[in-house]
C-alpha cells in the first residue's frame, strides 16, 4: 500500500537562498540544513517498503525525523530540534497517493528502550509495595489492638483481615501482579508487533536494535506480511542484512554521493558480512 508516494528535501540552491535571506548570526548550528544536501539527497520515490541505508552520520535518522515531522504522524519520544528545524521542514514537499491514516507513527530506538524500562520500573514498584504489605500484615496480625474510637475503625478492619487470611492472600488482594518481563529482544519484538496495526504508514528507525538475528528475520517477515496483506507502508533506516534483504524493498544508499538506489547485495555493509563468512567458509 502507498500513502506517501514521494518526498523532496531542499537542494543546495534552496539552502543557499535561505541563508542569504536570514539576518541571524548568533547560531552555531543550522541543523538539519546541509546534512542531506551534502550527499545530493533531494528526493525519495517510495514503494510499500522503502529502506534508507548508510553509515553513522549519513543522515538516515535525520531524513526519517523530517518526514515524520512533515507528515505529522504520531510519535512518542522527543528529539532535538534546532532553531531552523521548522524552516527546513517547511521547505520540504510531499506527495500523497491517499490520505495518511491517523494510526500512523514513527518508532525509534528510544521508544523501544523506554517501553522496556517502563516494564522494569513498574515491576520494581510492585516489588517494593509487596514488601511494605508484608510488613503491614505482620504488624497488624500480632498487634495488641484495642478500638478506642470510631477513628480506629479502618485499623480494626485491617487487623480482622490479617487474622482471617494468610499473608500471601492478604497481599494478593491488595496488589496487582507483576507484569511479565521478557528478554530485551523479546520485549523489543513485542513492541513492534503490538504497535504496528493494519492500514498505516510506519517509520522505523533502526528497528534491529536489541534483536537477535532470528528475531530480525521474524521482524522482516512481519513487515513483509504487513505491507503485502494488511495495507501498511514502511520507511525504514537499517544496517541489518536481514531487513535489507526484504523482498520488494527499495533501497537508498546514503553513503553514495549522490545517493543511489541499489540492490541489497551491492551495499558495503552486506558485502562485509559476505566476505567475512566467505573467508571462514570451510569451518561451516
Amino acid at each position: 500500500m502507498l500513502y506517501l508516494s514521494s518526498f523532496t528535501f531542499p537542494n543546495d540552491d534552496m539552502e543557499f537562498d535561505f541563508f542569504m535571506k536570514i539576518k541571524r548570526t548568533c547560531y552555531d548550528s543550522f541543523y538539519p540544513f546541509k546534512v542531506l544536501s551534502r550527499h545530493g539527497f533531494e528526493r525519495i520515490d517510495f514503494e510499500p517498503v522503502t529502506i534508507l541505508y548508510g553509515g553513522n552520520g549519513s543522515g538516515k535518522s535525520t531524513a526519517l525525523n523530517v518526514i515524520a515531522e512533515r507528515t505529522k504522524i504520531n510519535r512518542d519520544s522527543i528529539y532535538n530540534k534546532s532553531n531552523f528545524y521548522s524552516d527546513y521542514v517547511d521547505m520540504c514537499e510531499m506527495h500523497l497517493k491517499v490520505d495518511i491514516p491517523e494510526n500512523s507513527r514513527i518508532i525509534t530506538s528510544d521508544d523501544v528502550f523506554d517501553y522496556m524500562l517502563n516494564i522494569r520500573n513498574l515491576n520494581e514498584g510492585i516489588d517494593q509495595k509487596r514488601e511494605k504489605l508484608f510488613e503491614e500484615y505482620l504488624d497488624a496480625k500480632y498487634s495488641s489492638f484495642q478500638m478506642n474510637s470510631i477513628a480506629d475503625y479502618e485499623l480494626l478492619k485491617k487487623v480482622n483481615a490479617t487474622k482471617s487470611k494468610t499473608q500471601s492472600r492478604f497481599v494478593r488482594n491488595q496488589l496487582m501482579g507483576n507484569v511479565r518481563e521478557y528478554s530485551n529482544g523479546e520485549s523489543a519484538f513485542r513492541y513492534f508487533t503490538e504497535n504496528i496495526g493494519e492500514n498505516g504508514l510506519y517509520i522505523l528507525d533502526e528497528p534491529e536494535n536489541s534483536l537477535s538475528p532470528m528475531r530480525q528475520m521474524e521482524l522482516m517477515k512481519f513487515i513483509e506480511d504487513s505491507a503485502r496483506f494488511f495495507g501498511c507502508q514502511f520507511i525504514i533506516s537499517t544496517h541489518s542484512p536481514f531487513l535489507l534483504a526484504m523482498r520488494g524493498a527499495k533501497l537508498y544508499d546514503l553513503d553514495e554521493n549522490p545517493v543511489e538506489v541499489k540492490r541489497w547485495t551491492e551495499l558495503k555493509n552486506v558485502r562485509t558480512y559476505y566476505e567475512f563468512f566467505k573467508r571462514y567458509e570451510d569451518e561451516f
